[in-house]
């Protein structure tokens, strides 16, 4: 099998587009988008595909949450281009199952009303989606999506976490209240205080938090040729941990691929997580797979330096978009791509 996994650029700030073929001249090829960035990244999703893979459709359009930075460029795409199957989790379908979390302040549809509003970029994606024939799923552990295996989230945790997404009414349960003050904490942890590592010592805590919201996302999985591909979005330890139970379950292999998540933040991945999905600590200088992380134009502080350095450890040099998109292919690929290097290892790193 041959195949292309692009990661765009998404101009200032963070987000994902990712555009992938798969397959091979016998049996033909497959094209898999994953987010699409913010409005404005429609259109390079839209010319990238045009340019090098004319006359394509789109067979699977995955929106992995329900973040800005990741859906609203896909209202674009779907304006634009033939999408045979689009997999989304819409929030307020589940808006039964959390009524209870709100104390009698709002009936079934005035739930289902106050999420839609809060979400108007989804409504207008399932509209468009409606509207020109296109299938939408939802996307839970255990979907397949073309060559993909969906690893995270179980629909009981993301159904369980609705209440603490930051566009859902404050909850007045608390059994799963508490990443949403997350920002909070992320805030008052970021101080200027800097560590200093070097191979054997490593910073990364064990204790990573993020946002509910994030760790909603989907994660997928697949076998693309010989190399196992792993596609993480936003996602957070607790998604992470469980995507690497069901990937043991089911016998997979450590992915050879892998997207760093939420553009190297260092609160989203833990040394246990990593050592789960990538293996042990590797001897210096030792490259066992790739990993690609979307970056920004202006976050040249991302991908963060524990976790640039934690992923090297493990044989996983970064490679990240910032200002271009970047390919990693086995078979096919792009000829007049331009080669681009690694980010370096950090001898200091900032701190929790």
């Amino acid at each position: 099998m041959n195949y292309e996994v692009d990661f765009l650029p998404v101009g200032e700030g963070s987000g994902d587009a990712i555009v992938i073929r798969y397959g091979d001249e016998e049996s033909g090829y497959y094209l898999h988008v994953v987010d699409g960035g913010r409005t404005e990244t429609a259109e390079t999703i839209v010319n990238h595909i045009n340019e090098f893979y004319p006359g394509y459709h789109i067979n699977h359009m995955v929106l992995s949450h329900a973040d800005d930075d990741h859906a609203t460029g896909l209202l674009g795409v779907m304006e634009k281009m033939e999408v045979k199957e689009l997999w989304m989790n819409r929030p307020w379908l589940y808006a039964a199952e959390i009524l209870h979390h709100f104390h009698g302040n709002f009936t079934l549809q005035g739930l289902i009303d106050n999420i839609k509003e809060q979400h108007p970029y989804l409504v207008e994606l399932e509209r468009l989606a409606i509207q020109k024939g296109t299938v939408i799923h939802d996307v839970f552990q255990g979907a397949r999506i073309g060559a993909f295996t969906v690893l995270a989230p179980t629909r009981d945790r993301y159904v369980n976490s609705i209440p603490d997404f930051a566009k859902t009414p404050d909850r007045y349960t608390t059994e799963a209240a508490g990443l949403r003050s997350f920002g909070l904490f992320r805030s008052l942890a970021e101080a200027t205080k800097k560590l200093f590592e070097n191979w054997d010592i490593e910073t990364l805590a064990d204790n990573a938090v993020t946002s509910a919201s994030n760790e909603s996302c989907v994660v997928q999985y697949a076998v693309l040729g010989v190399e196992g591909v792993l596609l993480t979005a936003d996602v957070g330890p607790i998604g992470l941990a469980e995507a690497a139970n069901c990937g043991a379950q089911l016998g997979l292999d450590r992915p050879k691929f892998v997207q760093v998540p939420h553009h190297g933040s260092r609160h989203n991945v833990t040394p246990s997580v990593l050592d789960a999905w990538l293996g042990p600590k590797q001897p210096q200088g030792t490259v066992v797979g790739t990993a690609f992380c979307s970056v920004g134009s202006n976050k040249e502080d991302y991908p963060r330096g524990q976790v640039t350095n934690a992923f090297m450890r493990r044989g996983f040099p970064i490679y990240c978009t910032r200002t271009k998109w970047i390919s990693h292919s086995r078979g096919g690929g792009h000829p007049n791509a331009v080669a681009i290097a690694p980010e370096k290892f950090q001898a200091e790193v900032e701190s929790l």
